[in-house]
């Protein structure tokens, strides 16, 4: 805090300076501009002991009178020039008053003033001290116990409300912990203070949604669904929504719908969570099985591959842009397994089947023969649009495909 106040009262000293500067320098001009022996009387002086000069040189015939007449008119003209270069080139000097002198010396002292009053009304000196203040390790060297980094994560959150990020941190914390209504709280100060054309907002929405959902005991209510569809007006395919909705479907014995709801997940899931998704799809077909009904199998039929941004136009992209990953029949436009991932993620290695289809009626196993495309979308839509960036593999033989294909975005979209 020394040096800020240090750097207050040096700023302040210059804005002084700015304001008694030109007093200081019109008095200064004011005393240069008596003069020590005026111009005009040298000038004529000058001009008489000339015309003396003259007048002798007539009366002892070393000059004629027409020399003489000329050079008198001569000294003359130049007596005249002298003049008038005398006065143009005189200024009135600056008079300061004393009025002047108390009005400059009043605004030197205003201005500080002015401004240490402002600041103390819209300035962050407070913060600023705290964040001086607190010492570089808060725990000394230990290894804090969870309990300790929680509290210490809600006193930075005390000191700084408005930080997502915080709120984020703490709510996954307590999800962990299944502290659920606590969970649910550090949610909704996340989605309080995070911009809503964030492009991690939906996530955090579908989250702030399970959070509540577990709160109440797995039972979904008026404010949950109420944020489940907020969640997916703002992503259809968000992966916490869509699992609320299969979970409370499968709870309900509507195992089509499940199934329907965990499979549309699927196109953004990653690892556990697209694990635990599958598993959800297959136990919901066992029982629509067992319930007689008719069900397309879930063939073991699986592309994998590598997706990578040709480096070259690793410049023409932000990491939250949108890329779709999609097969689709040759020639055709609906896709029969899609994915949707950001350019943050790429190089990404991954696998299209059935779990990642559309609609149970259209699945990748049904095809013979597929287009495996990449699209980066400025946009966000799937709808391919000029500007986009785009890689494409044509044929991909579906069936007993064993070999790890390589898909590399390098075409722009005309």
């Amino acid at each position: 805090m020394t040096a800020l106040w240090l750097g207050i009262a040096l700023l302040s000293l210059l804005a002084v300076a700015f304001v008694l500067l030109p007093v200081y320098r019109a008095r200064q001009s004011e005393t240069d501009s008596l003069p020590d022996v005026d111009r005009r009387e040298l000038n004529i002086t000058i001009y008489q002991e000339r015309l003396s000069e003259l007048d002798a040189e007539l009366a002892s015939g070393n000059l004629d009178r027409d020399n003489y007449d000329s050079l008198k008119l001569e000294l003359e003209r130049n007596l005249l020039q002298d003049v008038d270069e005398t006065e143009n080139s005189s200024t009135k000097p600056l008079t300061v008053t004393r009025q002047a002198i108390i009005t400059a010396f009043l605004l030197a002292i205003l201005i500080p003033a002015i401004g240490l009053a402002m600041y103390s009304k819209y300035g962050r000196s407070g913060d600023l001290s705290v964040a001086l203040n607190q010492p570089a390790d808060p725990f000394n060297g230990k290894q804090p116990t969870v309990d300790e980094a929680i509290s210490a994560l809600q006193d930075r959150l005390t000191q700084e409300p408005e930080n997502p990020e915080g709120w984020y941190l703490l709510a996954n914390t307590f999800m962990s912990m299944q502290n659920f209504k606590g969970a649910a709280e550090g949610y909704a100060n996340a989605l309080k203070y995070l911009p809503k054309d964030a492009p991690q907002y939906a996530g955090v929405n579908g989250q702030y949604a399970q959070a509540l959902f577990f709160a109440s005991n797995g039972k979904m209510d008026d404010q949950i669904r109420s944020e489940v569809d907020k969640t997916l007006a703002l992503e259809p395919f968000e992966v916490t929504a869509l699992g609320l909705l299969g979970i409370e479907a499968y709870e309900s014995g509507n195992y089509r719908d499940a199934m329907e709801f965990w499979q549309k997940g699927l196109r953004n899931a990653t690892g556990e969570q697209a694990d635990s998704l599958k598993s959800g799809v297959r136990s919901a077909r066992e029982k629509l099985v067992a319930a007689g009904e008719t069900v397309p199998e879930l063939a073991e039929v699986k592309l994998e591959l590598t997706v990578s941004l040709n480096p070259e136009l690793a410049s023409r992209v932000k990491p939250d842009m949108t890329v779709f990953i999609f097969a689709r029949p040759v020639g055709g436009r609906m896709p029969l397994a899609a994915k949707r991932l950001t350019v943050a993620d790429l190089p990404v290695s991954l696998v299209l089947d059935d779990s990642l289809s559309m609609s149970p009626d259209a699945l990748l196993s049904s095809a013979d023969q597929v287009e495996v495309v990449a699209r980066i979308s400025a946009s966000g839509q799937p709808r391919p649009a000029p500007g986009d960036l785009s890689g494409m593999i044509s044929p991909v033989a579906v069936h007993d495909q064993v070999d790890i294909l390589e898909l590399s975005i390098d075409q722009i979209v005309e």
